[in-house]
């Protein structure tokens, strides 16, 4: 996926495409090689999206990957790497937008239903280091599926329940 949107961007905005592409290889860093993160791009207006949403701190703009038509990406126009940097007002007014959007996806798509998503680092599938939110609709028919589900051993939710709440006050 990295390789289709690098391909998308730089294959629009490059005479040198050739030469841009390899210099990434070498660095094989997306917003270093960018000297700025792609969403940062975006929100700056340096790079085209399509808009669905703005104000002052948040856009909202279709995810040129989708996983079904009308997915949409949602971002603070403020670089922050993912949901654990980002000021807590920030977070509020995405978390609204992205509520906003759900809505309007929902039904300007006629989805059955809407899957939120945000991934915070590379091992859980965040790929633009740029803290952003996925609102993809959901039809009866596209075959995605649910996540797997597990079971806790005898015991283990209270184990859990206390190493994760000792971190929260």
């Amino acid at each position: 996926m990295l390789y289709g949107l690098f391909e998308y961007i730089i294959g629009s905005c490059s005479d040198d495409y050739n030469k841009i592409k390899q210099k990434y290889l070498k660095q094989k860093s997306f917003c270093k090689f960018m000297e700025e993160c792609l969403f940062c791009k975006i929100a700056k207006g340096e790079i085209p999206c399509s808009k669905v949403y703005e104000n002052d701190n948040v856009l909202a703009f279709l995810d040129i990957a989708p996983v079904n038509k009308g997915h949409v990406l949602v971002i603070p126009k403020n670089h922050y790497e993912n949901v654990l940097d980002v000021d807590e007002d920030i977070l509020k007014e995405v978390i609204s937008v992205v509520q906003k959007v759900a809505i309007g996806v929902k039904k300007g798509v006629n989805a059955d239903g809407i899957v939120i998503s945000q991934n915070n680092g590379k091992i859980a599938g965040q790929v633009i280091m740029h803290l952003h939110f996925h609102v993809i609709p959901r039809f009866k028919e596209d075959e995605l599926g649910k996540w797997p589900q597990g079971k806790y051993k005898d015991g283990e939710m209270d184990e859990y329940s206390e190493r994760i709440s000792s971190f929260l006050s």
